[in-house]
């Protein structure tokens, strides 16, 4: 089976990885942080600001491959604290419409850049 790689134009990367990959009817997106691409920076105003944030990456990487926001069959979330779990919440209930992804929320030790939240999904055509 091939991979074909969706990569947005002027999108941020920290390392050698593709933003999503697609695999027949399956798109993989790739963990997406609160960082503003146009800076390569974390957007600042805490937990809310970056899940906004990492929405709007994830929806630019679906858009680049067709998809859409009802295209998300699962969510995981990763967050390097779970008191931010509520306040993340609040932000992401406003991205969907029922019926909603499935999703699962792991507490981790640390992400990259220093983020305090990272998103990955895993779309369907």
């Amino acid at each position: 089976m091939t991979r074909t790689a969706f990569n947005v134009e002027g999108g941020f990367s920290a390392g050698p990885y593709s933003h999503a990959v697609g695999a027949e009817e399956t798109v993989y997106l790739s963990g997406q942080a609160g960082v503003d691409s146009s800076t390569g920076k974390l957007v600042e105003g805490g937990i809310e600001a970056q899940t906004e944030q990492c929405f709007r990456n994830i929806f630019r990487v679906l858009e680049t491959a067709g998809l859409s926001s009802d295209d998300i069959q699962k969510v995981n979330v990763y967050l390097t604290d779970m008191n931010n779990f509520k306040a993340m919440n609040s932000i992401y209930e406003k991205q969907f419409r029922a019926p909603y992804p499935a999703r699962t929320t792991i507490g981790v030790a640390s992400l990259p850049l220093g983020a305090a939240i990272e998103i990955e999904v895993i779309a369907t055509r």
